[in-house]
Order: structure tokens, then sequence, then C-alpha cells
């Protein structure tokens, strides 16, 4: 065998031998990872004190154990992980059988692969209590009258001694007659006070530094509970009080006032008492800290409730499909103003896909970290829009049962994507350009001004400009819009994306649904470049989903409804489409609109209503209904 052997044998056995010592130590000891809320190791007494299997342990997060006091651990590993060691008492940990220990917590530093992690020596407070008072019975019954004898020299010590004992306390400590004057002070105490310990003999205490309260209000010397302890023979605690300095200034403290009785009556009290700024500084931090993620969380759940019913849908840039020539000029105007923060008004027909285009918007830009927030503007109600855009308080108006955020502050820091803008009613134009321009607003029924920062993406499929002209919308709101506009052609402007986007929602809604493997033939893709789509790319989306509902093989039977022109308006259905005045789409979708509610017997909403026939949600038809002044 070779010297390297030998020294790789020793080095082997040397860790074996560590590996050992710490598993059968007597003393509960464990390895925590105070980043990954995890045990590292543990020994076989840890895991005994707290009544867990070690396999159980390892995968338990710290907090459980200790979650009722999650707030004061992390103090306390923050403090250990700052100064390399710590001590507590003050911890107490959830055993597996339900049962709360109190434990006495010794720890220190050590790092790993660059990472540190704290070291952990546990101790039941109880049983270590228990442990000493065995240990001093034992030494005291073994030590016999030379223990004893020990014990009274103890208390024989001179008052030199004691008052040096005293002095070298860091906790304030003086002493008062029963008339309550000073009788002795230690340094500590006098220099907390700002006086000098002989200036304070023969004193009244309370007139040095317990005259006032907090507030500067006078404090009686008959309510002062250091004094009362020498009237009552009481002990008296004080917890939320302050002493004054000499120089006039105060800190709080916590205190003990102690009686000395001698001969069966009282002579004077001890007072012990301890500057607690810094504590209280820490208390109001940890709160402040707490506080903050009480709030945050309360602006995610708020988040989270507007986020639910859009997390079904996959969003991804990607989801653009088409190689026209509207879609890749789309496509460049994204890249183009992505990156910026400028306004973006999305011009188009419903159902072209104007949210989409703002998603994409959205996550190509700097914002993508933060919330994209959709408002749709004909869905909510006239009355409520000013409490949808800036939040309510409790008490605002009737119904209003708790405090409510805004859009626009959940999107603080991201977009807000105000689709349907020109239904905006005009009163509240004037409010949103005031937010849009400042950056500020009021929630309903509060006086506080709010700050955010947030980029407006617009949809509409109104001629705004025309609606401007009309004095239906506010100009300087239509312009600061209107910063970059971006038009969201037809699908009927698009024939050659037809097959991949069907192809593309086959795929998709197959999956969904659990319809897979069907296809598409080659003469039900021309049907569907020849129908003129007059709900653009939403009613593809549903012309797919219906066939693959009602399909029962494998390839799909596509139903078109027929489609037949209104007089004096011509449908375009050829592969290279004419292009429309803005007025000839307008009676298109009116014409359009009624002859959906006319095969549908005039019904609105639900399975076989004009809703789902044009692809449309129950509120934009209604708003529809309402803009072309037709009754239903």
């Amino acid at each position: 065998m070779t010297e390297d052997d030998c020294l790789s044998g020793w080095a082997d056995l040397a860790y074996a031998s560590r590996h050992m010592v710490f598993e059968h130590c007597s003393e509960a000891i464990a390895l925590l990872d105070p980043y990954g809320d995890r045990l590292g190791d543990l020994n076989i007494a840890a895991c005994e004190l707290l009544g867990y299997p070690r396999h159980e342990l390892l995968a338990l997060p710290v907090s459980k154990l200790f979650g009722h006091q999650l707030a004061d651990l992390i103090v306390f590993s923050q403090a250990v992980l700052e100064k390399g060691r710590g001590w507590t008492d003050g911890l107490s940990c959830n055993c597996k059988s339900g049962e709360r220990i109190e434990l006495e917590i010794s720890a220190t530093t050590l790092s790993i692969k660059g990472q540190l992690q704290i070291i952990l020596v546990l101790h039941e407070r109880s049983e270590k209590q228990y442990q000493r008072d065995q240990a001093d019975t034992a030494r005291t019954m073994r030590g016999g009258l030379l223990e004893w004898r020990n014990i009274l020299n103890l208390f024989q010590e001179s008052e030199r001694d004691n008052q040096l004992l005293l002095s070298a306390v860091g906790d304030g400590i003086y002493s008062i007659d029963n008339q309550g004057l000073a009788t002795f002070v230690n340094p500590a105490g006098a220099r907390m006070l700002g006086w000098q310990p002989k200036d304070m003999i023969g004193k009244n205490i309370h007139r040095i530094h317990h005259h006032s309260h907090a507030d500067g209000s006078h404090y009686p010397v008959e309510d002062c509970p250091i004094y009362r302890a020498v009237h009552d023979g009481v002990v008296h605690e004080g917890r939320q009080e302050v002493f004054w300095r000499r120089d006039g200034s105060s800190f709080p403290v916590e205190f003990t006032s102690t009686p000395v009785i001698a001969d069966s009556r009282i002579v004077g009290a001890v007072v012990v008492f301890r500057d607690i700024t810094e504590r209280r500084t820490t208390e109001r931090q940890l709160q402040t800290a707490l506080d903050e993620l009480k709030e945050l969380k309360k602006r995610l759940e708020e988040q989270n409730a507007y986020l639910q019913e859009e997390i079904h849908i996959e969003h991804n840039y990607r989801e653009i499909v088409g190689q026209s020539k509207p879609i890749l000029k789309i496509i460049k105007q994204i890249d183009v103003v992505a990156p910026t923060d400028a306004s973006v008004l999305i011009h188009g027909e419903s159902g072209t896909g104007k949210e989409l285009i703002a998603r994409a918007i959205h996550q190509a830009s700097k914002r993508s970290g933060h919330p994209l927030i959709r408002v749709n503007c004909a869905a909510i109600p006239a009355e409520l829009f000013e409490s949808e855009f800036f939040g309510h308080i409790r008490g605002a108006f009737t119904g209003a049962v708790r405090d409510r955020v805004g859009r626009f502050e959940l999107a603080d820091g991201g977009t807000l994507f105000l689709d349907e803008i020109g239904e905006i009613p005009l009163d509240l134009q004037s409010k949103l350009l005031r937010v849009l321009q400042e950056g500020q607003f009021e929630r309903v029924g509060e006086e506080r001004t709010r700050k955010v920062d947030v980029r407006i993406v617009a949809a509409t499929n109104r001629n705004l400009r025309h609606e401007v002209e009309a004095k239906r919308f506010r100009e300087d709101l239509y312009f600061r819009l209107n910063v970059f506009p971006l038009q969201s052609p037809a699908l009927r402007e698009r024939p050659m994306d037809i097959a991949p986007l069907a192809l593309h929602f086959l795929q998709q809604i197959g999956g969904r649904l659990n319809l897979t493997g069907r296809r598409l033939l080659q003469s039900d893709l021309e049907r569907l470049q020849g129908y003129p789509w007059p709900g653009n790319i939403r009613e593809l989306q549903n012309v797919i989903e219906r066939a693959l509902i009602t399909s029962q093989g494998r390839d799909l039977k596509i139903d078109l409804p027929e489609v037949t022109a209104p007089p004096g308006v011509s449908v375009p259905i050829s592969a290279t489409p004419g292009i429309l005045t803005d007025e000839q789409i307008r009676q298109l979708e009116r014409d359009n609109t009624l002859a959906a509610l006319a095969q549908c017997h005039g019904k609105l909403f639900g399975k076989g209503g004009a809703a789902e026939m044009l692809g449309l949600k129950p509120t934009t038809l209604a708003s529809r209904l309402k803009r072309l002044n037709i009754e239903a």
C-alpha cells in the first residue's frame, strides 16, 4: 500500500468519524438553508426533539415548523447571517404530535459551496432548565457543608463588590428609598439619562426622568408605577412609557420596579430599565415590511381576479398567423412601436384580432414583465365607468362594500388595453385625458391623488375622426390616443391567410376539445377562401370549432351560411377583393347584423342566437345594436 493510499484511507476514516460524532451527538443539531426554506441536514437528537422522521423533516419547509413565529425566525436568521452567530430563547416549534415546544437556540454560520448556511443547536427550554436544576442540586449535595459555606459567603459579599457587579451591568439600575429619593444609580443608568450618578443621589427620581408622558403631558407622581411599588409592596412593570434625559430628549423604555422589604416593612424599591429604541425601530421596520407584503398580496389578488378569465388563452407573439402583405406590414409596425412608450390606436372591424395585436405590442415592449390589463369599454355600464377605471373606496356609493383597485392602478408599470374605446361616455373622456397627460387620478370617494405609469393601447371599430366631427368624441383625447395608428385588416382583405389560420385553429381547438387527427379537404379550404367572412377571424374560429364538434369521421364537414349581397352593396368574394368605403363597410355591418337577427328569429344571446352566429360577445352585440340604431 502506498503512502497516498494510507493518507486517503485516513481521510475517509476521519470523515466517517466526524459524521458519526454529528449523527450520535446528544445535542440536537440542524443545518438550516435560510434561502431555500429547508433543513439541509440534522442528527438523530434533532429528529427525536421535533418528533419527525429524518426524511420528513428534510422535505418539510422550515416555515411550517415555525409558521406561527415566521417573522421572528426571519429576524433571528438575518441577525445571525450579519453577525456570524446568535442566540435566542424566544422561538417555539411545532412538533409532529401537534405539541408546541419552547426552544433555546444557539446559531452560527457555515459557508458551503459559497452559500451561507446556519448551524442550529436546539434545546427544549423546560428540559434545559430541569437539567440545570438537577446539576445544581447534585453539586450542592456533593459539596455538603463546604458548598453551603460557599453559598453563605456569596450572600456576605461586601457592599463594594455588589456595587462593582451592578456597575458592570448594561441595563440601567437605581434604587430609591420610601420617599422616592435615589440612593444608588449604576453608570449605565446615569449614562442613558445624561446625568452623573453623584448628581442624582438624594433627588426625587420621578422629577428627574419620569415627569411627563410621551406626548409631553404631565405625569403625576401619584400615578407613577415606580413609586407605587414603594406604597403597595407589589412589583410593577412599564411597557409603553418614556424616560426623559437631562437635555430634554426622551427614549422609550421597559422597566420593572421591585419593592425592597426589610423587617416586614417597605424600605424602598429597585428599578431596572432598558432603552428599547432599537427594538422599537426593528419592530416598526418589520411591521412596515409586513404591511407592504400585505398590500402587495392584496394587489396581486386583485390582478389575479381580473386575469383569471384570460388564463386559458395562450398568448404568444407568434400567434399572429399569416404571411400576407397586410400581416407582414402589421408585424413590422409592431417591431417599430413596441420598444417605445407611445400610445397606439388600433383600427379595424370586430373580430380582426385587435386584442392579439395589443398583446404582441405589450410582449415585445420593455413593460412585458408587468401586467397587461384589458378593459372592454363596451361592456361597462355608464355609471360604473369611473369606478372601473380608477377604483373606489368603501362607502363611496351604494354597493361599495369594500375598497376596489381600478384598472389603471392594476396596470401600473404595464400596459392598459382599452378595447372599444369609442364607447367611453363623453363626460368621462376628460378624466381619462387627465390620466394620460399627468399620470394622476383619484379613486371614487377619495381625495388622495395617486400616480401611475401606464402605457395605453386602444382599439376601435369606429371611425373616431368622424366621431370627433360629430362631437361624440373629444378631439384632444383622439390626438392623445392616435400617436401611432395601426389598421387591423379584415379577413376578406387577406385571403391567402385563411388556409393557415384554419389549420392553426384546427390544431389549437382540436387539442383543447381532445379531437385531434381531424383534417380539412382542399375543397373545404377553397370554400373558406371564397366566403366573405363578415365576422372576420372570430367567425372563422367558430366555424372550425363547430365543424370539429359536429363532424363524425376524420374529415371535417364545413358549414358556411349563405350570404347574399344587400341591394346596392357589393360583397367581395374573390381572392382579390375591392376596396370598400367606410360608408359601405357600415352598411355591410348593419345589413349583416339584420340578416343574423332574421335568421335566428330575433334571438340575441345563447345557443343559436345572433351573438353566436356573428361570433360576438353578448355585450358587444348589444353595443352594436345601440350604435346602429337597430331595435332587437
